[in-house]
């Protein structure tokens, strides 16, 4: 393994964590700049701050925002208006638009921007706003290469602005401690760092391919290491050469790897250091250890801890207890300050300060100091430092990537082969599948293809996809079912749609309804339309009430007649299983809904919420005593039966079918067959539901006590979702012809098995 010299960037990285850095005067404005900025005050006028992108993380943003004096959020800017809108409505201020050049033109008086979309549109979205002086903080990373950064910083001195990143973890609470430590001299001169970054990746359990850190294996890098990279140089000083060696590659798509881990040595200007970086790991655990001469101070992130490993005056077997205890106090008093915080904003006594609020309160606080003047350590010549680091861990480890071959897009109605070739249309599907490229829609649309049906695909992503989905007889449309226009080009000509785009989420139930029920009546209408032979609406059987009852569920069991007392999920599902009948009744629209059970396989996560919930992957709390059979059913089944329902002759329109297999394994035996499949020391938990209630109205009681209105816990959704109700398929067997796995070995093998590693 060779050692990679780094180029040194034109501004120096931050210096160690002893003293601040020197300001960059290059980023700060100058004394002629802030004449703007001294009539602003003078004239009483807050500070106009503009939100490009409305996502997640925006979201924060705005509570930072919110309380911070002379700032207002003027403007948010995504392409999904409805989005932008949901959060201006949040703030009671602000216009909306979608483009920044939209917000520019409006002749809104900008002082800020944050720049919170995409890494790759990054450059994109913040040059406009540089060149005509607006500061801009831009999400991490700061650009997708070194050289985009480069222009960003240009045009950052052009214009004089302020341009910083949101490093927030150097302003992580633990973080801040073990600087103080360091910069007090209390265990002497440091000598070495070292991070372990070991965390789980929600996109990479979700399998969301599509997703741009997974494009080419240095975005992982930059997406996620630069969290850690920031805090080794913040206290170790700038890279100057780099050693990286990555662990074994997974193929998570044809000819796409992943390297979920490496290790990399970085010769730094003021410390040695290393770095552990995996991702998609089992136990998070984050922590920065620097070792000094007299002792050892280490941050441990995700649990908000800072502690030392130091030495008494005592002779070694007392030092080692006296120290020992020391340390442990710390700890404790860490974890019990913790808990206090939490408690204290859970009752509204004090204001939310969990640790990556605090932490972003601190990077967005730093951002508006420095462009009043003030010292900022993780400005643009930070952000970009970290940038060429990433690049040459990437360059070390993966080896410097070849620039891609362009490729001509699929066009509508055009398979992803047949557009390589450059085929001008095939012929109009035989079949659409909205949500195609999901855990049950890949496996549906290979059951089509090797049927030799022509099968339109439309999902919110159509990057990184499975092998069974580059054929010539797919033709992939990017979209979302809330979006008509999407929508009717993905299945027009279709003769039978499957819909397994799910359309929800959102923070409440109105958004969360308007997602999931909204999106399949948009579906629904287009069918009508279209005139559309058949319509199988995947749905769940969580729309149904399944706690302890008489007689069996079956197809005819209808959709909870209570489902206001249900959790928010289960709700919607309720309501649109009751709108589409309604619909067919009402309107003749042929639809059949088919609700699966607790669908398992290779694809999806091995924990699954039907067992109980988890608070984390190795610990499972039981809705009930888990003895009883739960319905499980295989993701293969699944589409089985979906296959089926598309071409039987059969009158299923205005007909339910709950796909549940006949292997049902409890919930004790699922978690038993789960340890020993994966080497893991799994526990279930058994509980009553009585007890799960009453905590949960303990929890809604410090809740409301703290002024935070949230629905009473509901003992009907406890009991449904510990599935004690007995379910019969035999309509769905005879309509369909399904013949779900009846082998128990085989169910073991493709539910269990399949997570072992």
């Amino acid at each position: 393994m060779n050692t990679r010299n780094l180029t040194q960037p034109r501004e120096a990285a931050p210096g160690p964590a002893d003293g601040p850095p020197t300001p960059r005067t290059a980023l700060v404005r100058v004394p002629e700049a802030r004449v703007v900025e001294v009539a602003r005050r003078a004239l009483g006028r807050p500070r106009n701050v503009c939100l490009v992108g409305a996502g997640n993380i925006a979201a924060t943003h705005a509570k930072v925002l919110q309380r911070m004096r002379d700032v207002r959020v003027a403007a948010v800017v995504d392409p999904d208006l409805g989005a932008a809108r949901r959060l201006v409505d949040s703030l009671g201020v602000g216009e909306v638009h979608d483009t920044v050049g939209s917000a520019l033109r409006a002749g809104l008086q900008l002082d800020a921007a944050h720049v919170m979309v995409p890494p790759h549109i990054h450059r994109d979205a913040a040059l406009p706003l540089l060149e005509v002086g607006c500061s801009v903080l831009l999400e991490k990373p700061l650009g997708v290469s070194r050289e985009e950064c480069d222009e960003l910083l240009e045009a950052a001195r052009s214009s004089r602005a302020t341009l910083g990143v949101n490093q927030n973890f150097v302003f992580h609470p633990a973080f801040v401690r073990l600087r103080r430590a360091l910069a007090a001299g209390a265990y002497g001169k440091p000598r070495f760092v070292d991070c372990i970054y070991n965390v789980a990746l929600r996109q990479l359990a979700a399998r969301q391919f599509g997703h741009w850190m997974f494009h080419q294996p240095g975005n992982l890098l930059l997406e996620q290491a630069v969290h850690p990279l920031s805090q080794i140089v913040a206290v170790a000083g700038a890279v100057k050469n780099v050693q990286a060696m990555a662990g074994a590659p997974s193929e998570i798509a044809p000819g796409v790897s992943l390297f979920p881990t490496l290790t990399a040595t970085l010769d730094c200007t003021q410390l040695p250091a290393q770095l552990r970086f995996a991702v998609g790991q089992s136990y998070p655990f984050w922590q920065l250890t620097v070792v000094c001469d007299d002792g050892v101070l280490v941050a441990d992130i995700l649990a908000n801890r800072c502690y030392a490993h130091g030495r008494t005056r005592w002779l070694e077997p007392a030092d080692n207890l006296i120290s020992g205890v020391r340390m442990s106090g710390a700890v404790f008093g860490d974890a019990l300050r913790n808990a206090k915080d939490y408690a204290l904003s859970t009752l509204r006594l004090q204001r939310p300060s969990d640790p990556f609020l605090r932490s972003m309160q601190g990077s967005i606080g730093a951002f508006y100091s420095s462009v009043d003047g003030a010292a900022y350590e993780t400005d643009g010549a930070f952000g970009a430092a970290l940038v060429s680091v990433c690049e040459a861990i990437r360059d070390e480890a993966f080896g410097k990537p070849e620039p891609a071959p362009a490729k001509p897009p699929a066009k509508p109605g055009v398979g992803a082969a047949a557009a390589r070739r450059g085929a001008k249309r095939v012929r109009a599907p035989e079949v659409a599948v909205l949500g195609g490229t999901g855990f049950i829609g890949a496996q549906t649309v290979q059951r089509f293809v090797a049927q030799g049906k022509r099968v339109s695909v439309m999902a919110r992503s159509v990057h990184n996809l499975p092998a069974e989905l580059q054929n010539e007889r797919v033709v992939l449309h990017r979209g979302d079912i809330r979006d008509f226009e999407a929508v009717r080009r993905a299945i027009d000509g279709a003769e039978v749609v499957v819909n397994l785009a799910h359309g929800g989420g959102g923070a409440n139930f109105e958004q969360i309804r308007n997602g999931m029920v909204g999106g399949a009546e948009t579906v629904a209408r287009i069918c009508l339309a279209l005139n559309t032979r058949r319509l199988l609406h995947v749905g769940s059987i969580a729309s149904l009430y399944l706690g302890p009852q008489f007689g069996a569920v079956t197809g005819k069991t209808p959709p909870d007649p209570q489902a206001w007392r249900r959790a928010d999920y289960a709700r919607a599902k309720a309501e649109c299983d009751r709108m589409l009948l309604e619909m067919h009744a009402r309107e003749g629209l042929r639809v059949c809904i088919l609700r699966p059970g607790l669908v398992v396989g290779e694809g999806t996560a091995a924990f699954h919420s039907g067992l109980g919930f988890f608070n984390n992957d190795q610990h499972c709390v039981g809705w009930n005593l888990g003895r009883n059979p739960l319905p499980f059913v295989l993701v293969q089944d699944v589409a089985e039966a979906i296959a089926l329902a598309a071409v039987t002759e059969a009158p299923i329109e205005g007909r339910c079918y709950n796909l549940v297999g006949d292997v049902r394994p409890s919930a004790r035996e699922y978690m038993e067959d789960l340890a020993e499949a994966t080497g893991r020391p799994l526990r279930f938990h058994p509980s009553v539901p009585a007890g799960l209630w009453a905590g949960e109205l303990a929890k809604w009681a410090i809740k409301a006590a703290g002024g935070r209105r949230s629905p009473l816990p509901s003992r009907r959704d406890i009991l449904s979702r510990g599935l004690r109700a007995r379910f019969d398929c035999g309509d769905a067997k005879r309509d369909l012809g399904w013949v779900p796995t009846v082998d128990p070995r085989t169910f073991s093998r493709l539910a269990v098995a399949v997570h072992a590693r």
